[in-house]
């Protein structure tokens, strides 16, 4: 797998987690991506780098809101449309804890899964917070 493909599988990942309990959480994502053929692309590594960093992620859930919640005027994570919330979630994560990712990259990404699956202010809501969080 690329790792655009990996990364769109751990963002289908967190959007699935906000609709789920946590008990729930895991079993759940196997499904999703079994269901997705993602888990049929997968190498054995890909497959567990795909669920250790969403795992990692979710980890740090309370930290990546709070530099959200801080840094993205007028807008909480608790009011945030579900599908940017992945997102955005998913590139502070890579920005703050990822340091082989260049920031300009994981916007880039980050835009790009928003364009795909967002609406059709996504992309440029993403791109701003994502500019904040930098800054």
């Amino acid at each position: 797998m690329t790792r655009r493909q990996i990364r769109e599988a751990i963002f289908k990942l967190l959007f699935s987690g906000e609709f789920h309990e946590d008990c729930d959480v895991k079993e759940q994502a196997k499904i999703l991506l079994e269901e997705e053929g993602v888990l049929e692309k997968a190498s054995e590594e890909d497959k567990e780098y795909i669920f250790s960093k969403y795992e990692d992620i979710r980890a740090h859930l309370d930290e990546i809101d709070e530099t959200l919640n801080e840094k993205v005027d007028k807008w909480k994570t608790t009011r945030m449309p579900k599908v940017d919330l992945a997102i955005l979630r998913l590139a502070v994560y890579e920005i703050k804890f990822e340091e082989d990712i260049p920031e300009g990259v994981s916007i880039n990404e980050a835009v790009e899964l928003a364009k795909l699956y967002g609406s059709d202010k996504s992309s440029s809501f993403v791109n701003g917070a994502l500019s904040k969080v930098i800054s």
